[in-house]
This record gives C-alpha cells, structure tokens and sequence, in this order.
C-alpha cells in the first residue's frame, strides 16, 4: 500500500529538504493552519512587522543562502508581498511565496468571503505573472506534483514561485514524497564547442581584453569557476552595480563598478577601451549601463547568461553558462596564444583617511570613511538613491557581501533585507545604508531585528525628502516628515542611535 502524508506536511517536507532553516511572514486566518506546520518543523517563523517586509526579507535571505521563503494570508498579506516578489523576479532571486486561501467547502457555501477581490483565483493569476511557476493545491493528486515543480523551477531558474493552499486542503491526505528529482543543466556538445572556439579565438585575437561580470554569477554559484578564469588570464575585470562583491573587491585584477559615464572614468576607459569585451552573467539594464551612458558595441562583445550566449551577432542557445565559462577558461590557459595568468600581487589598499573633524559630514566623505570600517564579516546592503550610487565604490572584501535592488530599484528594500540576510548567517553583520524616504517605508523592521537579537548597523542618510527624485523634478511632493531617526531605538526596545552631522560626529559613532 502506498505510503501517504498530508499536503500541509508533503510541502513542509520539501521546504526543509531545499536546506531551508527560516521562512518570514504573517499570519492570519486563511494560513494558520499551514503555521502551526511551520511552527513545529525544523524551521523558524520569523514574523515582520509588514507582509513587504516579509517579502524583502526572504529575496535578501535567498541571495544569501540559495533560496527563501515568504509565507503569508491571502489577498490582503499576498497583494502586500507582492512588490517584494515582483523585484525578486526582476532580479533573479530564487523566492517561494506560500499563500493561505480560503477552504473548498467555505467557497461553496458563500461568495463574499472575507479578503477576496474579484473571485477565489484572483491573487493566483496576478502572482502568475511575477512568478516562473504558481499553483493553487486543491486536488490531492496534484498536489505533490505542483509542489515539486514550483520548488524545481524555483531553484532552476532563480526566480519566485508561488504557492496557495486552501486551509482546508492543509491536513488533506496526500502521496508520501519520494527523493526531489533536479535535472542537471547539461549543455549541447556541438554549441558549446563552437561558442567557446570563437569566444576564445575572439579574445586571443584582441589587443586587450576585459571581463565585465554580473549578477548570475551571484545566482548560480559560478564565483569560483569565475575566478579561476580571471586569475589563469590576468584579464581586468569589472563588475555591474547589480552584480558586484561577485570576487573580493580587493583583488587586484578587479577595477570597480562599471556604470558608463556615471561611473568611475578608469573602470570606464578599461572597459570602454578594451577591443574584446567578455560580459558574463549581466543585465544590460538601464542603471547598469549608466542611463544609456554606455559606449559597449556588440560587434566587440562576447555576452554570455543563463539563457543565450551571444558573440558579434551570433547567437548560441542550449549552453550551460557554468559549462561556457569552464570551458573557456581552459580555452584562453593553454594551447597556441594562450593568455598568461596575472603576476601575484598583493591585495590592493585603501589611501588613509584623514579626519577633517569640524567639517560638515558630505555624502561622498561619509562613503570614504565607511571604505576603512568595513571588516571581514560586512555585508553591506544598500537600498537606492544617494545610498546605492554612494557604496558602488565600497570595497567588500569577500565575494556575494554585497546586496542592493539596483535594477528593479524599490525603496524600503535595505531594512527588512538586513534581518534576511543575517538570519542564517549570523557570522555576516549587516551594514545597511537607507535614505530617509525608504527608511519611513519599512524602518519598523528594525524591531524585528530586535525581537531575534540580530545588530545590522542602520546609516539612515537624511537629506529631508525624495532628493533623487528631486534632480528629475523639484516639487513639494518630494517633502517628508523629519524624523528623529536616533532616537528609534527608544521606541523598538534595543539597540543604540546617534545623529551625526560632523565627521567628528562620526567617528565617534563608529567608535
């Protein structure tokens, strides 16, 4: 006789399978049975204080660690998480959204029930287009079966998925799971071999050459494989806002973030300047390429991703990006006009910073001196604005520390992704930069923080008001509330605050 199990506990049993340790969230009533679930597995419930926070916590905590969770009511918490899932898709973080929902039975006897919208599958189809794979588990056949595919897809294609359970499907009986079945990416022999020939014979035929990384190699673990062909071709490498900390910033090969002319003017010219541009990993987004400022032609382009490999004008599908850039390591490493690997050099180091004690504390020097008092252990999270542009040029010192929505650029992110990405690694202090306009958006998280004895350390840059927007169109719409920032943890019960207005002010904060 087969084995059996419940939905409820089949869908707890895969998450703790993936590796996850914590899921963020909400209850309420559509979902408290599923929680009672979460509460007795080998997880913890980590509750925010917004269901955006929830969201923005588990997109950070799967930047991390490979994959998060946020768990939630239906409509009036799925609607609120959905911004969180729509950057999370954006920017390729693998997210699972699980939904309660109303029960079969209730439906049949009533129509208007409590948190629907337009009717029961409403949240379902908006989520569907966030999402790489959505299921609503109301069959117990299917269940298990849209369960797996939605985790698979999930971790496959590094995006969300979404989940809804009916909470009278939650103790439903169900098939037992068998071992979570992954398919290997496996590349096509024959593109492969003719991607990597001309990429490499592209390459060894250049002048110079430079290597432009971004955000897939995050993604999909690819840092090491990544640094090996850095290090066997002493070629430069650049890194988008989107993909930097992929290697330790102090490496000497690296050169800095890339943005155009919004950049810095040496990373520009090496890369702008190079004849062979071998871009990994990246999105040509619109921030990433400096507001158009970008001078990259692609007929001196090697562009390489998850989904299609492009050389010049020719196109290559059904080439694992992990397999090209293997490959083309070896390519570049050995046989006739191989590349030499770069002279060991020391790590690169910092210019001194000399207090100017009385002084006004700008932006630009404040950024300068955070340069020296970020440590090993950093991982800095920067939500958008003065605060994202400002830290482009901070060096993180070990790869994937580094964590910002630069290219969906939502606001309020930067707070609540400070509790996700230390909740498993509490190894990582969280050093987070947020303007004054985002940090009124979800600043509350900080009593999150708090509740779980986490210590990001909060720089809430306070130029009274939405001063990006500011630079587009000056109005009064662009004025907030001034807040007495420093004076927050009084009103979470923890922690310590000091407004700083000097660069005496800050260091003795920093003290």
């Amino acid at each position: 006789m087969a084995k059996t199990t419940t939905i409820g506990k089949y869908l707890i049993h895969r998450l703790e399978e993936v590796g996850l340790k914590h899921v963020f969230g909400i209850p309420g009533d559509y979902v408290l049975s599923f929680y009672d679930l979460l509460v007795a597995s080998k997880m913890q419930v980590i509750g925010t204080c917004t269901e955006l926070g929830a969201g923005f916590a588990a997109d950070a905590y799967a930047r991390v660690n490979g994959l998060g969770c946020a768990c939630i009511t239906y409509c009036v918490g799925g609607l609120n998480t959905l911004n969180a899932a729509a950057g999370a898709y954006a920017e390729k973080s693998p997210m699972i959204v699980i939904s309660g929902a109303p029960g079969l039975r209730e439906r049949a006897k009533a129509q208007l029930l409590h948190h629907k919208i337009r009717d029961f599958h409403t949240q379902l189809q908006i989520y569907e287009k966030v999402t790489v794979a959505s299921a609503a588990l109301e069959d117990s056949h299917m269940a298990p079966r849209q369960i797996d595919e939605c985790i698979i897809e999930c971790l496959r294609q590094k995006r969300p998925v979404y989940i809804e359970i009916p909470r009278d499907m939650v103790d439903c009986p169900c098939d037992a799971p068998q071992p979570l079945a992954f398919a290997k990416e496996v590349s096509e022999p024959l593109p492969l071999k003719e991607a990597i020939a001309e990429a490499a014979a592209m390459i060894k035929g250049s002048k110079n050459a430079a290597i432009l990384t971004g955000i897939e190699i995050h993604r999909y673990g690819l840092q090491q494989p990544f640094l090996d062909l850095v290090q066997k071709t002493g070629l430069p490498v650049a890194a988008t806002l989107l993909g930097k900390s992929v290697i330790s910033e102090r490496h000497p090969q690296y050169v800095g973030v890339y943005e155009g002319a919004m950049g810095r003017d040496d990373c520009r010219r090496i890369i702008e300047d190079a004849q062979t541009v071998l871009i990994l990993g990246a999105f040509m987004t619109d921030i990433e390429l400096g507001i158009y400022t970008a001078q990259l032609d692609d007929a001196r382009t090697i562009n390489a991703g998850s989904e299609r490999i492009s050389i010049r004008h020719h196109h290559y599908e059904n080439v694992a990006l992990r397999d090209f850039i293997i490959g083309l390591t070896k390519a570049l490493s050995t046989g006739k006009n191989a590349l030499k690997p770069a002279k060991k050099q020391a790590p690169k180091k910092l210019k001194p910073f000399k207090l100017k004690a009385d002084n006004p504390c700008s932006v630009a020097r404040f950024f300068e001196r955070m340069d020296h008092y970020l440590e090993e252990g950093s991982v800095v999270i920067a939500d958008i604005g003065d605060s994202l542009f400002g830290s482009a040029d901070l060096t993180i010192h070990r790869g994937t520390e580094y964590i910002s929505p630069a290219y969906y650029t939502a606001m309020g992110f930067a707070v609540p992704a400070a509790i996700g990405a230390q909740a498993n690694r509490t190894d990582l202090r969280p050093i987070v930069f947020v303007g004054d306009g985002a940090f009124q958006m979800t600043g509350m998280e900080l009593s999150t923080a708090v509740k779980y004895g986490l210590n990001p350390i909060v720089f809430v840059l306070n130029n009274k008001g939405y001063t990006t927007e500011r630079f587009l169109q000056e109005g009064p719409f662009n004025d907030i509330p001034n807040w007495n920032y420093h004076r927050l943890p009084d009103l979470v019960g923890g922690g310590w605050g000091f407004e700083v207005h000097t660069e005496a002010d800050l260091d003795q904060a920093l003290k």
